[in-house]
């Protein structure tokens, strides 16, 4: 019984914490320090077996195997929800890219670039044109 209530437990809390901040620095921080817990865990079931069964039964559940059975599955979920958020982003970002680079790339076809082109009229020569005053942005007269 005290095993499913820590096995929901775990479960609840590694998807809230994964779903709420999932890539900060915090995080990567959390998820090394439990890599390393998990590694030193694993050492100490192969090097201590009984150490597993006795925890085990403080537990509820009969054997050192099946308990260890129980952490890999939470391991996995663990693992399965950190590669799906991991993908998430990656594609996301993946997306962004892409589209900086269209935007930056993207070129008027050329049907649409000689239609809508201005057409500047043929300019008479130089002594021809008639001197505009010069205005200033407020419209009054240069000085």
């Amino acid at each position: 019984m005290l095993i499913q209530i820590i096995l929901i437990a775990v479960a609840v809390v590694l998807f809230v914490f994964f779903i709420r901040s999932s890539h900060s620095v915090k995080t990567q921080a959390f998820k090394r320090i439990g890599f390393v817990v998990f590694l030193i865990l694993s050492l100490d079931a192969v090097l201590r077996p009984n150490d597993t069964t006795w925890l085990a039964h403080k537990v509820g559940v009969g054997r050192g195997a099946d308990l260890l059975l129980y952490m890999l599955v939470a391991a996995f979920a663990f693992f399965a929800v950190n590669t799906f958020l991991r993908f998430r982003n990656l594609e996301r970002r993946f997306t962004d890219l892409a589209r900086a680079i269209a935007l930056r790339d993207a070129q008027l076809p050329p049907e649409v670039v000689t239609a809508t082109a201005p057409q500047v009229p043929a300019q008479a020569p130089a002594h021809e044109q008639e001197q505009e005053p010069q205005t200033t942005l407020s419209g009054g007269p240069a000085r």
